[in-house]
């Protein structure tokens, strides 16, 4: 039975309850219609005292909270009802249908969080903070990337191929190339309809040098300026425009790519290494674990901790500011390294070549794998060093195929595959 239909039953049958309509008379979350008589608006405004569907005044911090007659359902029943769509729809565009439950009120939204699992655990997308969590250990999740060279565009969507997907498929993120002076930036966007850095739909950015040889990844961040915060006077006039706020932030490296120069020429597979500062060596171990966020950082009270420099003192940045420099060398010596999968010469074809499982069909240079980078000293298993984390490849004309898993998040593997887009003369090779 459709989500919608289920709902609607649900209604009418509250509706005929007497208790139920008892309820809406005297609920604390019931919102009196506009074009009601006099005797029900009387009743209504008494009742609006102790109503809890009240809005924010402009010198408090308490959320604007309207909830309707679905936030009285009880609990038992809600999780019922929550976790019998949850486990039904396991892909998009079905779990659309989850979202639709958080969506209801705060406290369906509550219950949705708790029952929705992260990639790791159960290897699909449900809210858009999951292309920042890390994927599945087991097996992969397959995407593919679609480049628009009119306007320098690169898609990500959910999916083994545009072939086999079609219009079904689930698009994830997007980012925009940028041609500056001395680097090239690709910024991204959880959507495609504002490229520019101000936009709530910003996440990071990849940035290149001058030669195309090594790349930083860049992610927002809040920036915990006590000074930038927004005011009740603003935050009041933001509520009457319907925007949310705009929350200073800063972009932090978290991760560096750096390709090896090719300055003879010569003709063979790229050589690259990715150094992700955010990922710690030990999530690949027994028992280990990497980074998940929660929620992503547009709220300054997600994360109490203000980052601070190496002096102690914080960092004082206007609006989307950036820090270029590199993170300490205790983060970077425990910082997980990834490095490019070796691949063989292969006599009868005359060319190198990877093992793509079928994912890759057109030979091209930028087709890659990318496997753990371990150490001597680092207690992880010779299984988990073998097993591909991230590959990329071509598939047809700018279409690319990204496949990756545990502990790279969507949004790192994203970046990582951007990198071979950004082609200069230092590591352009033709095979």
């Amino acid at each position: 039975m459709p989500l919608k239909t289920f709902i609607r039953e649900f209604g009418n049958i509250s509706n005929k309850s007497p208790a139920r309509k008892d309820n809406h008379r005297r609920g604390r979350s019931h919102i009196a219609p506009e074009a009601s008589s006099s005797s029900s608006s009387s009743s209504s405004s008494s009742s609006s005292s102790s109503s809890s569907s009240t809005l924010s005044l402009a010198g408090s911090s308490t959320p604007i909270i309207e909830q309707g007659q679905w936030a009285n359902l009880p609990p038992e029943l809600l999780l019922d009802i929550i976790q019998r769509v949850e486990t039904k729809e396991k892909c998009w565009p079905g779990r659309r249908d989850v979202v639709a439950c958080a969506s209801v009120c705060k406290s369906w939204r509550e219950i949705t969080k708790e029952i929705v699992k992260t990639p790791e655990q159960c290897g699909f997308f449900t809210f858009p903070i999951s292309l920042k969590q890390p994927g599945p250990r087991d097996a992969p999740i397959q995407c593919f990337i679609r480049r628009e060279r009119e306007t320098s565009t690169y898609r990500l969507h959910l999916g083994l191929s545009p072939a086999l997907s079609g219009d079904l498929s689930k698009q994830l993120l997007v980012a925009k190339r940028v041609r500056r002076a001395t680097c090239t930036d690709f910024m991204i966007y959880l959507k495609g309809d504002d490229f520019s850095k101000s936009s709530n739909d910003y996440i990071g950015k990849l940035r290149s040098n001058f030669l195309g040889s090594k790349f930083n990844i860049f992610e927002s961040q809040p920036q915990y300026d006590s000074t930038a915060q927004s005011t009740p006077r603003s935050r009041w006039k933001t509520y009457l425009k319907s925007v949310p706020p705009k929350v200073p932030t800063i972009s932090l490296n978290t991760a560096s790519i750096s390709y090896e120069l090719n300055v003879l020429r010569t003709k063979g597979p790229r050589r690259l290494k990715c150094i992700m500062y955010s990922i710690p060596v030990s999530s690949l171990e027994e028992g280990g674990t990497a980074r998940t966020p929660t929620a992503f950082a547009n709220c300054p009270d997600e994360d109490p901790s203000p980052p601070v420099d190496s002096k102690g003192k914080k960092p004082r940045m206007g609006f989307n500011s950036t820090v270029c420099g590199k993170p300490p060398k205790s983060v970077q010596s425990t910082a997980l390294a990834l490095k490019n999968k070796s691949p063989r010469w292969h006599e009868q074809l005359q060319c190198w070549c990877l093992n793509f499982k079928g994912r890759v069909t057109v030979a091209s240079v930028k087709n890659f794998q990318l496997v753990a980078a371990a150490e001597p000293g680092h207690n992880i298993a010779v299984a988990e060093q073998d097993k591909v984390i991230l590959q990329f490849g071509k598939i047809g004309k700018d279409i690319f195929t990204m496949d990756y898993r545990y502990p790279l998040s969507a949004f790192q593997a994203f970046a990582i595959c951007l990198s071979s887009f950004g082609t200069k003369p230092g590591k352009n090779w033709i095979c």
